[in-house]
């Protein structure tokens, strides 16, 4: 045989043993996406000395039936309904729940005035969703759904209507509990959010744009975020959300975000959008802040907010490197403990970085205020902490905004102590007043009287808010008693009818 037939009998030999080898490879390959049990890497062909390893197939569930049929009939659609007061109440607004977030549907501009049916008549004001939390009628939704409602209308999956009445709410997180008198109602089980893993399979089912029983699909995105800064400076209380890119749109506000078993994981709350419509991003609040905040309502009225008394800032690389910490590149670096807290009297100082409440990391705020929100004043939690790069770990029993460790009763709107009667037009023109509210029968032990408030006078605005009725003082009391404040005062600007105008400062703090 000449060279150049040795040649081409080589070439056929390497290629015969080419075409082997990765036979071999293949058929590897298939073998090992076949097998069920295969859940990790394959590293059989590296120790026969291939240079690269074969990961096992992971088959995603792609059946989301039975999660959206058992929940669908759990979801609730809201209208909230008001009479329009404006000046002339010719005119009124729709306002829709999504506007209090990220923009509007009419590209940021204000909302479009609608013509009344007729001198004071009730309007539709908003429209949302809600979960059934029970059978016997209580429904979890979003505060600013039915806030400034005077009156709320439930339809249910099977189009039965029913009128819903406020138990309470937390404007703080967003979250409202309402009561339809109904039995044997469909509810979704309750889920652990905590449980919940970026790119686990949700489902938003909800009422988008009015379209009952609608049901979306996506993935947890991120886990313990906040949007503030999104959210263009408006202030969003606690921030702690599961952000999906499951498709949510104004109409979805308040409704289910679910597992794929069919098990509620969040309130759908808002929506990351510069037009008001869906483009990617939706939030909801994590269940396990809904049913502390649910629980305490129902148990005692209003939320049981407990704190922790420090003020911080988040732990950056760069600050790090600043203050010289090495341990960890972020946390919650605490820059002010406040008197009779429980950050005092755990021992912890400025420049401490908190890395953990009860095991659960804080990376950053999102992630403490959601850990905080889960307890009530009294209970005892462990924090996590660096101090000189070393750390350490405390025990601390979380208080309320008074400083103290007792759950506190509901506060009611009648502590005030009087009655209030609004003014006239010709009673406005007569004080030259733009609008106003007068005090009547006051009562001894009231806190307007305590204050020095005398029957007659007119009160113009409480803490800058301009006071036209008893439910704009009702609103103010009702904002004042929900914050996380320390100091719970009505700074009330008024006259008397002699036209002497007066300040007053009201203490709401419990005695």
């Amino acid at each position: 045989m000449n060279i150049y037939g040795k040649i081409t009998l080589l070439a056929c030999g390497v290629a015969v043993m080419s075409s082997a080898v990765t036979a071999l490879a293949i058929n590897t390959i298939h073998a090992n996406t076949d097998s069920p049990d295969n859940v990790a890497a394959d590293t059989s062909l590296s120790r026969r000395g291939s240079l690269f390893t074969v990961a096992k197939s992971v088959t995603p569930p792609t059946d989301f039936t039975h999660a959206a049929e058992s929940t669908i009939n759990g979801v609730v659609s809201i209208k909230s309904y008001a009479t329009p007061r404006g000046n002339g109440g010719s005119r009124g607004y729709y306002v829709d729940p999504f506007e209090f977030f990220f923009g509007s549907p009419r590209g940021g501009q204000s909302p479009q005035p609608r013509r009344q049916q007729g001198d004071g008549a009730e309007q539709q004001r908003g429209l949302g969703s809600g979960v059934i939390l029970s059978s016997d009628g209580y429904i979890v939704t979003n505060n600013h759904v039915i806030d400034g409602a005077e009156r709320l209308e439930v339809t249910l999956n099977d189009n039965s209507i029913y009128n819903a009445t406020v138990v309470g709410t937390d404007a703080a997180t967003d979250v409202a509990l309402l009561k339809i008198e109904a039995q044997n109602l469909p509810v979704i089980p309750i889920g652990d959010s905590d449980a919940l893993r970026v790119g686990e399979w949700v489902l938003a089912v909800g009422n988008p744009f009015g379209f009952t029983s609608t049901v979306t699909t996506g993935i947890v995105s991120a886990k313990a975020r906040s949007v503030a800064q999104a959210a263009r400076g408006r202030a969003m209380g606690i921030e702690s959300y599961i952000q999906t890119d499951a498709a949510v749109n104004p109409g979805n506000s308040g409704g289910a975000l679910v597992n794929i078993n069919g098990e509620l994981v969040g309130i759908n709350t808002a929506i990351y959008s510069e037009t008001g419509n869906y483009v990617g991003y939706s939030f909801a609040i994590p269940t396990s802040i809904v049913t502390k905040i649910v629980t305490d309502i129902k148990q005692f009225g209003s939320v049981q907010r407990a704190i922790l008394g420090v003020t911080f800032q988040e732990l950056t690389p760069q600050l790090a490197k600043e203050k010289g910490i090495t341990a960890t590149n972020d946390g919650i670096l605490v820059a002010e403990v406040m008197n009779r807290s429980a950050a005092l009297d755990a021992g912890l100082r400025e420049g401490d970085v908190i890395v953990s409440i009860d095991g659960a990391p804080t990376h950053n705020t999102a992630q403490l205020q959601g850990e905080i929100s889960k307890f009530r004043p009294g209970d005892t939690v462990t924090i996590g902490y660096i101090r000189d790069n070393k750390t350490h770990s405390a025990k601390a029993t979380l208080r309320n905004s008074q400083g103290g460790t007792k759950v506190t009763a509901a506060n009611d709107f009648t502590a005030l102590g009087c009655a209030f009667k609004e003014l006239s037009p010709e009673e406005l023109r007569q004080f030259r007043l733009g609008a106003g509210v007068q005090v009547k029968a006051l009562k001894d032990g009231g806190k307007f009287k305590k204050a020095g408030i005398r029957e007659g006078f007119i009160i113009v605005d409480i803490n800058n808010a301009r006071v036209r009725s008893q439910q704009d003082v009702e609103k103010v009391y009702k904002v004042i008693m929900e914050s996380s404040d320390s100091d719970k005062v009505m700074f009330i600007t008024g006259i008397y009818p002699t036209g002497r105008k007066v300040y007053y400062a009201v203490d709401l703090a419990e005695e």
